[in-house]
């Protein structure tokens, strides 16, 4: 069984900065890749990032610039760096692991930015 628990989400206003941070545990053997997304109210689940065993970065186009993840396989968990926080990024935000090809999620951190 493995679980994801995402932390460090909460109210920001607009020009701040967040980071995220992802703990796996249970029977994790082989992370493949590691990666955030957001899902906005309304909206469709979207990338944000992710990161690879070897450490390839791999960025959406639209979230290029002030998002930073990093990654620590052996430590199982998965950070993401958000600057200059804008109301547009007001989401609830999920962590995600690919392990022997199969995809576990966390319950997600809510993200809200005052303007």
């Amino acid at each position: 069984q493995v679980q994801l628990v995402e932390s460090g989400g909460g109210l920001v206003q607009a020009g701040g900065s967040l980071r995220l941070s992802c703990a796996a545990s249970g029977s994790i053997f082989d992370i493949n890749a590691m990666g955030w997304y957001r899902q906005a109210p309304g909206k469709q689940r979207e990338l944000i990032a992710t990161i690879t065993s070897a450490g390839i970065r791999n960025y959406a186009d639209s979230m290029k610039g002030r998002f930073t993840i990093s990654g620590d396989n052996a430590k199982k968990t998965v950070n993401l760096q958000i600057n200059n926080l804008n109301p547009e990024d007001t989401a609830v935000y999920f962590c995600n692991i690919i392990h022997f090809g199969r995809a576990y999620w966390g319950q997600g951190t809510q993200v809200t930015v005052s303007s």
